[in-house]
């Protein structure tokens, strides 16, 4: 049995905490047998002294085991995840989970709504007429061992130590602390049953990480955690300064998606998922050869067959797949309006977290967890850093359901816009790819 107090006051000191000591608290947290303000104690000495990879791997796999572990062992060959930590118009899981299951890799994807200015896959999904998000473990494994790919909702009992630390951390200032970000991730990945995973670790100014060199850091110590797990994890640090995609919304970002599928997406996004889909197979074993992994997604893409399993995905689940090609049958705003430039220019800077609070504030996202999410409106950003817009030309659309808003948000959209007379360099997508023994930069 141990006193409270005195883990406290061990990581107050700097000194390491045993993994005994570590599942005491979480599980007695948990449980309800300690309280808030001892466990503010503790997270604020975390927040101070930090954790080592050993403390910080106790308390994600304490966290982990808090509630529900999902069982995919019923699903046939390697299962590999992939996991975002977030941003703007990152519409990477819509494209790359038709894609990776398409040349055989096996999904069981679960994933959550959006808060603030970041998406949530779960809400885009649900603008397809008819789409069941929320599928049970049962549903769950069926679905990716006939087709090779599913999405749902997380359960309500995964990884409740998360849930319960992180509402703790919001009002205690210690959000921002590397082992409690890390932990709190991993756990629901370690929890959600994938044998691999792959992370893409964002930064910049539409990202929770603000830093390369915190984003490298934050996947340097999950993908140790992977390792010490026994999970092997593959971490991308990859650029968030501007919305990585066009469509910031959630029908419009099902569209964006079979744009993408279609061989018309944008190249940054394009890149992206033909990056990430590529290590997916290596690490599922379908393909050792990484020129060859990604002329295999190409492929896919070129010949159909990406776009015919998101129609799969989605009949599978009870949606309307014909969605994919007649986009009238999506949710559809009353109000639009193009913003123009007004004269021949390049685009010099996007404020990425602007336009995401623009499109959340118009409807798209939500500003507290019981807000109703409107899938019809968002902002459809035509051109990017570095690319040339003419005197006239729509840089960006707006679309709303109020005229107000409408007006109110083109301001917005056009305070993020920053313009050049002379040419600007495209910005890298991807910056460092990390595995248990190198970081390769890019």
């Amino acid at each position: 049995m141990f006193f409270v107090p005195e883990i406290i006051e061990k990581k107050k000191r700097g000194l390491k905490l045993s993994d005994k000591e570590i599942r005491f608290i979480v599980e007695g947290y948990v449980k309800g047998h300690i309280p808030d303000y001892q466990i503010s104690a503790l997270l604020m000495a975390i927040y101070f002294k930090g954790m080592d990879l050993e403390e910080t791997t106790s308390l994600t796999m304490a966290m982990a085991k808090s509630g529900d572990m999902v069982d995919l062992s019923a699903i046939k060959g390697i299962k590999v995840d992939k996991h975002s930590t977030g941003g703007i118009a990152d519409t990477t899981t819509l494209v790359l989970l038709p894609l990776a299951a398409s040349v055989g890799v096996k999904v069981a994807k679960m994933s959550g709504r959006g808060l603030g200015h970041t998406g949530g896959t779960i809400d885009k999904l649900e603008s397809i007429p008819g789409f069941l998000c929320e599928l049970d473990g049962d549903a769950l494994i069926k679905a990716v061992n006939n087709i090779g790919a599913a999405i749902t909702g997380q359960s309500k009992n995964l990884v409740p130590a998360d849930k319960m630390l992180y509402a703790l951390r919001d009002v205690t200032a210690t959000v921002d602390s590397m082992p409690l970000i890390a932990s709190s991730i991993m756990s629901k990945k370690l929890a959600s049953g994938a044998d691999k995973i792959v992370l893409d670790i964002k930064f910049g100014n539409g990202a929770f990480m603000k830093t390369y060199d915190d984003a490298l850091e934050l996947g340097k110590i999950m993908v140790d955690i992977g390792k010490l797990a026994g999970r092997e994890t593959i971490a991308y640090v990859t650029d968030m300064d501007q919305p990585l995609g066009l469509a910031v919304g959630n029908a419009i970002e099902i569209i964006e998606a079979a744009e993408t599928l279609k061989g018309r997406g944008h190249e940054d996004l394009f890149s992206l998922c033909i990056e990430l889909g590529s290590e997916m197979m290596l690490l599922a074993n379908i393909e050792s050869d990484k020129e060859e992994a990604v002329k295999k997604l190409k492929n896919s893409i070129k010949d159909g067959r990406a776009l015919e399993k998101f129609k799969e995905i989605i009949a599978n689940q009870g949606g309307n797949p014909k969605v994919l090609e007649d986009y009238s049958l999506l949710p559809k705003a009353k109000f639009k309006i193009d913003i123009t430039a007004l004269e021949d220019s390049y685009v010099n800077r996007i404020d990425a977290i602007r336009i995401g609070l623009a499109a959340m504030k118009i409807g798209a996202g939500r500003e507290k967890k019981d807000d109703i999410i409107d899938s019809a409106v968002g902002v459809w950003i035509n051109k990017k850093v570095g690319e040339k817009v003419k005197q006239g030309e729509a840089f960006a659309r707006i679309l709303a359901n109020d005229e107000k808003q409408l007006n109110w948000a083109s301001d917005e959209v056009v305070e993020s816009f920053e313009f050049s007379t002379k040419p600007v360099s495209k910005r890298k997508v991807i910056w460092a790819k990390i595995t248990k023994d190198l970081v390769i930069k890019f």
